[in-house]
């Protein structure tokens, strides 16, 4: 697996492209599959990597292969799937046609559903799941900003997979529950929705105790879901997930200790339905917010505010205007 066969990035947007970046400025041989536009800008300027930590990788585009064409699959040793939740079965298509049949598949990808439509559609194909905890922001002219921390988990296997993809500054780790971990993924990521409503950065929407608070009602509506599923969250930090709607509530001053001890937060960080919002596409609200209700019908739960979050973003990407800017009063309505 881990010869000199390439790793492909599969819908290379931003995280696709920090993460391929990051492995082919280790040294590893890494082909990126864009679109167009990003083909153009990525040749045009190259690859700059930066974090909030400060520091930064340059690339130049002779650095990784870089194409259009769904070909680019036909020596990949691993595929990795970046793009948005509903275009995973059109990828996999464009995977099982092109890519060798002992290829890794790993899904890099927001939601929990992802896996099961890469299997179904690629037969016997080995398929891993993943999770990515960073938020990342394409800021024009092939810079992609890394603006929160964490590392990557895929499932444990065999062949130590995870191992053989962490590079210096990007950790992939092993997870022995991968699912639980996708779902407490899912849990944290129930705030893209209020970023991309408030227009305001992580930081500040953080900083903010009704903000914070709405979160907290929020979250506390998937963990009832889950609870009733019986499904368990796997907290990425340090903190568990049954408790951070109790942390989340906390005066200002203590929440914003425990915060800094256990997460690193550029000032500018936003969400990708916030980029999603402000460029016109559609969200992925409907694999986030939609998988919690989802589950709660199942179940016979009750989620008024997942329910009236979906129906904010809805009309955010009808009205193609960007992030409306609520308030958390408006968004309780």
């Amino acid at each position: 697996m881990m010869t000199d066969r390439p790793i492909v990035v599969a819908g290379a947007g931003a995280i696709g492209c920090f993460v391929g970046g990051m492995l082919a400025a280790a040294g590893r041989r890494v082909a990126l599959l864009v679109r167009p536009r990003v083909k153009t800008e990525i040749a045009r300027f190259g690859l700059l990597l930066t974090d909030f930590d400060g520091s930064e990788k340059k690339l130049s585009p002779g650095q990784f292969a870089l194409s259009e064409d769904p070909a680019i699959f036909h020596s990949a040793g691993i595929v990795l799937v970046t793009v948005k939740s509903a275009d995973t079965a059109a990828i996999a298509d464009q995977i099982a046609q092109h890519a060798p049949q002992d290829a890794v598949i790993i899904s890099l990808q927001n939601g929990v559903g992802n896996v099961a439509v890469l299997r179904e559609r690629l037969g016997d194909r080995r398929v891993l799941a993943g999770m990515v905890p960073f938020n990342v922001v394409g800021m024009g002219e092939g810079r992609f900003h890394r603006s929160t921390s964490g590392d990557i988990h895929i499932g444990e296997d065999e062949a130590n997979t995870a191992a053989a993809l962490s590079v210096p500054g990007l950790t992939v780790r092993a997870s022995r529950d991968i699912t639980g971990v996708q779902w407490g993924k899912l849990i944290i990521n129930l705030n893209n929705a209020l970023s991309a409503l408030s227009d305001m950065p992580l930081a500040a929407q953080l900083a903010s105790r009704d903000w914070r608070k709405l979160f907290a009602d929020q979250m506390a509506e998937g963990l009832a879901a889950m609870k009733a599923a019986g499904i368990t969250p796997v907290s990425a930090t340090p903190i568990p997930s049954a408790w951070t709607p109790t942390l989340l509530r906390l005066p200002d001053p203590i929440f914003n200790l425990i915060l800094g001890r256990t997460m690193k937060i550029d000032p500018e960080a936003r969400s990708s339905m916030w980029q999603d919002l402000k460029q016109g596409r559609k969200t992925e609200i409907d694999y986030l917010q939609g998988a919690i209700i989802a589950l709660a019908e199942h179940n016979n739960v009750d989620v008024p505010l997942s329910r009236r979050i979906v129906a904010l973003i809805n009309e955010a990407e009808a009205a193609g205007k960007g992030p409306p800017r609520l308030t958390p009063q408006q968004v309780r309505g």
